[in-house]
Parts: C-alpha cells; sequence; structure tokens
C-alpha cells in the first residue's frame, strides 16, 4: 500500500521545487537594490528585526488564504493585451493580512491591512498577474533609500522596545513628500472588517494594448458589502478580523470591485508618494469575488510570493525606484522562509 504524503510534505515538496526559480528571480532583480547603498539583505533584516518567526514572511507576517474568481468585464481590453484582462473568469489565490513582523500579533493593532492576489488564465501563458495591494493610497517616500531611513526611525529601540517619537519626528520633517501619506494616516480609521477595506496598488503601472502603446495606472479593490452580513468583532480576540472573515464567507462570497485611475501624460507614474487628482478617468476592470478561506500555514498562499513584478503580457513595471526595489525584497524575504522551510527551523 502507498503510503499518503501529509500536508507538510507536501509543502516541503513544492518549496524544493520552487526554491531554485526564487534564487534566479532573486539573482536577476536584487541588481537594482546593490547600485545603490541599501540591499534588499538590510531592508529584510531591519523588517525581521530581533524577532524571528520561521517559514513566515518578515513582512505582514500575520495572514489568511484566499481562493476565488476574478470576474473580468473586459473594459480595459483596448488598453492591454493581458488575458486577465479581457472579458472571462478567472481563476486566484489571494491573501488578507496585517503590517508587522508577527505570525500572531493582534489583528486589530495593525496600523496597515494588505490584500494580494495571484491572478491566472489557465489556458495562456504569460498570463499570471500577482497583485500586492495596501490600505494606504501612497508612499510616504519616493526612493528604496529613504525608505529604509523611514524604516530605521520607525524600528523600536533595542533596549526600551519602544519607538523614539522624536526620531520619527525628526524623519518626516526632513521629509516634506511624505506630506499625503500623513494627512492620510491623520484622516484614516480601519473598517470593521478586511471586506470593508479599500486596498491600492500604490505604485502605477502600465497597460500595453496591441500597438505597444503604454497607458500608465493606478489600481483599488473598492469593498462591496451590500449582500453581505457583517458580525460584530470580538475586541478582546487577537484573531477578530479572521474569525470575522470565515463567519463572512459561510454566507456569501466577499467582493471588491477593481477600479482603475487613468494617468495623463501631466501624472508622474514614477512618484508614490503623490496622488494623481481625483478628477481623473476611471475604469472598473471587473468583480473580485473571494469564496474560500485556508489558515495560511497549510493553504496554498503560503507557497506564493506575492511580488508585483511578476506580471502579465500586456501589464508592464513603471521606473518607480519602489517598486523596482519592491521586487528583490520579497525575493529575499521568500528566500529565508524557503529556507527554513526546507531545514526543518519551524518545526
Amino acid at each position: 500500500m502507498k503510503s499518503k504524503i501529509t500536508v507538510k510534505q507536501a509543502r516541503l515538496i513544492v518549496f524544493i521545487i520552487i526554491l531554485p526559480v526564487a534564487f534566479v528571480l532573486f539573482s536577476k532583480i536584487l541588481a537594482y537594490v546593490n547600485k545603490d547603498s541599501v540591499t534588499a539583505q538590510q531592508f529584510v533584516d531591519l523588517q525581521q528585526g530581533d524577532s524571528n518567526f520561521p517559514s513566515f514572511r518578515r513582512a505582514h507576517a500575520k495572514g489568511i488564504c484566499l481562493a476565488g474568481i476574478f470576474e473580468s468585464n473586459g473594459a480595459l481590453g483596448q488598453y492591454s493585451t493581458a488575458s486577465v484582462l479581457q472579458a472571462g473568469e478567472f481563476n486566484f489565490i489571494g491573501r488578507f493580512s496585517i503590517a508587522g513582523n508577527s505570525p500572531t500579533a493582534p489583528d486589530l493593532k495593525a496600523p496597515v491591512r494588505g490584500l494580494a492576489l495571484s491572478i491566472k488564465d489557465e489556458s495562456s501563458t504569460n498570463s499570471e498577474w500577482r497583485i500586492a495591494m495596501n490600505t494606504p493610497p501612497v508612499m510616504a517616500v519616493a526612493t528604496p533609500e529613504a525608505f529604509y531611513a523611514q524604516l530605521q526611525a520607525l524600528a523600536p529601540d533595542p533596549d526600551t522596545k519602544q519607538r523614539d517619537p522624536s526620531k520619527i519626528e525628526a524623519f518626516f520633517a526632513n521629509h516634506p513628500e511624505s506630506k499625503t501619506f500623513l494627512e492620510w494616516k491623520d484622516g484614516y480609521t480601519p473598517a470593521s472588517s478586511l471586506a470593508g477595506e479599500t486596498y491600492h496598488s500604490i505604485n502605477a503601472f502600465y497597460l500595453l494594448d496591441e500597438a505597444h502603446n503604454e497607458q500608465a495606472v493606478r489600481w483599488q479593490a473598492v469593498p462591496s458589502l451590500e449582500s453581505s452580513i457583517i458580525p460584530q468583532l470580538n475586541q478582546e480576540n487577537p484573531d477578530a478580523l479572521q474569525d470575522q472573515l470565515a463567519q463572512m464567507l459561510e454566507v456569501a462570497p466577499i467582493k471588491f470591485d477593481l477600479v482603475f485611475t487613468l494617468a495623463l501624460p501631466e501624472d508622474d507614474e514614477t512618484n508614490p508618494t503623490v496622488l494623481w487628482p481625483s478628477t481623473r478617468e476611471t475604469i472598473t476592470a471587473g468583480t473580485i469575488s473571494i469564496q474560500q478561506y485556508t489558515a495560511q500555514t497549510v493553504g496554498e498562499c503560503a507557497n506564493i510570493n506575492f511580488d508585483p513584478l511578476v506580471l502579465p503580457k500586456g501589464v508592464e513595471a513603471t521606473a518607480d525606484p519602489i517598486l523596482r526595489a519592491r521586487g528583490s525584497v520579497y525575493a529575499e524575504s521568500f528566500r529565508r522562509r524557503a529556507l527554513e522551510v526546507l531545514l526543518g527551523e519551524n518545526e
């Protein structure tokens, strides 16, 4: 009789297969960050801090796996040849997450929430689209070096384990480009559900049509909760948002409209600290319909590096330096946790 492979063994096999791919990706895109003064390793070291949770992501460590369908209406077909933006239904694996490096952090204490997706057209090659969205609509700074300095200013003191308000104040005083981000932060009230947040691409991308014409865009996942019942949150439950999500999915799928904003030539697509005017044309590309959830320790999302530079044919990255650096940092985080799983450090 053949023995059955356990879930954990299956995960190890998957990691063994995909780890070489991660190394190749890492070696290619790390060159961008290495030409400057900050490396991907330094970023991940800072995100990891003194605490290490083997096999988990170094940022947005706590999350829950999702599965569902992206119902594309084809409205962006004139701007992009991407098959997942043509009319049709496409499966996705996704992940809700909260900011921080601890997989056991209280859901309601995190200042930022995230939604990541891997959408595929199974009938087409070069069609996978990995999306990593967060609740802020902009970044505080525009370069990897400044972002690293921001993380340093926000890092807790190694002795007191508390943040130093004077360091934070000094950093933002020296970075006036943070004004829009700080205004958002001061006015932001977390939604009462992961399903009630608006999630932003933050960085801009290009849509490419048949003639290879470029249209710069950003996008938002905008919630639609009309048909959903939102259970009351248990403020004392460290997994309040995840447990609430599970209750909601027992009633109905959770849906978001995927809304694209089209830039004009005068809009800067390379600076993630600047919001484009609200008068810009928007197009709803379709509906994200979340139908299932799984704990991230056993779900398919655990083995996915939601690198926003994994793009389908018909979508390309802009020269935004923050966007370019994100890929190498994601790869380094993935490399570390993949090795930890292979070496059994999470046992």
